[in-house]
């Protein structure tokens, strides 16, 4: 059986994308960071994996704590080098950052703001994405059109490191 080998260089005019349903179930966010590793090992975007993973996690995780349906993530190039990830959900609430595009300083606000609150236990996860994430975004979705409703979320990783991993434990 033919395959392709890992360290195939991404074809610009043919950008890749993958989509996986997840079931409303805890462990949906283990299975959506072994599924990103491991496409972005397989397109040779290795050093996006650890970034990647954790803001999946927390938007997979969020979907899970935040709904009672299913939830649907979609990975894909979107140019050269640069990754988008999106989640859908059953909730059709945007919460923010997601609800406006990132400002300026936002990075540096959010780094700030995790700094001032290194004791605090849960509700950091949307600062993961803050620090981390290059550009986010989401929108509601109407079931009149598809016969989906809910939030689409999604957010997008350039090769640049992240500040947030120390943050992050």
């Amino acid at each position: 059986m033919p395959t392709v080998a890992p360290d195939t260089p991404q074809n610009p005019e043919n950008p890749w994308s993958y989509s996986l349903r997840l079931p409303h179930d805890p462990r949906a966010a283990a299975i959506a960071r072994t599924t990103l590793r491991a496409v972005l090992a397989w397109h040779g975007m290795r050093e996006l994996a650890d970034p990647a993973e954790l803001v999946t996690s927390e938007m997979v995780t969020n979907a899970y704590r935040h709904t009672t349906g299913p939830a649907e993530m979609r990975i894909r190039a979107v140019e050269e080098g640069r990754l988008r990830v999106s989640i859908w959900d059953t909730n059709p609430d945007i919460p923010p950052p997601f609800d406006k595009p990132p400002a300026l300083f936002d990075r540096s606000a959010a780094l700030a703001e995790a700094a001032a609150n290194t004791e605090a236990t849960y509700g950091r996860g949307l600062l993961i994405v803050r620090i981390c994430a290059d550009n986010w975004g989401g929108y509601a979705l109407a079931d009149e059109l598809f016969g989906v409703s809910g939030k689409l979320l999604w957010f997008e990783l350039a090769p640049t490191p992240c500040d947030a991993f120390d943050i992050a434990a």
